[in-house]
């Protein structure tokens, strides 16, 4: 049989005193309850105050754009999500070699910091090209020319990714 922990029984006159004392509070919030109901007047519709809608805040085209931009370039935090760039290497790791490898904390965060700072530098210098051509949008064939001026491969070698 399991041991169990004996805890100590409080008196029978205890007990008297707390029964006694339920019923006055339960007494009194009938008294209450009784006071407190009354016929519910519904207010017309002249009575009720205005309703004042919130308005849509409006901002010139593209200055959410810059402010994000600014926020951005203040933080110092990483971009990308950690889990899912940690499932990602794992994955490419494992359909590359096909094994599993054990990954230390700080690899993983130094990786996804390479990783975000040769994010970065390409869509800077992918800025720039569409800026030379006159364009605001960044395009395929932007970070295509930028790929080829740094010398890069231009086919990513195919990963089957489950």
């Amino acid at each position: 049989m399991a041991r169990t922990k004996q805890t100590a029984k409080k008196s029978a006159g205890f007990r008297k005193e707390i029964v006694a004392a339920k019923a006055i509070a339960s007494k009194r919030m009938r008294v209450q309850l009784a006071t407190k109901r009354c016929p519910r007047v519904f207010p017309s519709y002249k009575e009720l105050p205005p309703v004042k809608m919130q308005q849509k805040r409006y901002h010139k085209k593209g200055s959410l754009a810059l402010k994000e931009i600014r926020r951005f370039q203040k933080s110092t935090n990483l971009l990308i999500p950690r889990a899912p760039f940690i499932r990602l290497v794992r994955d490419v790791a494992n359909s590359i070699t096909g094994e599993q490898y054990k990954w230390r904390g700080l690899a993983l965060v130094a990786l996804q910091e390479a990783a975000e700072y040769y994010l970065v530098n390409l869509f800077e210098d992918s800025n720039l090209c569409a800026l030379h051509a006159s364009r605001v949008t960044i395009m395929p064939k932007d970070i295509q020319l930028v790929r080829k001026i740094r010398g890069e491969t231009t086919t990513l070698p195919s990963i089957s990714i489950r």
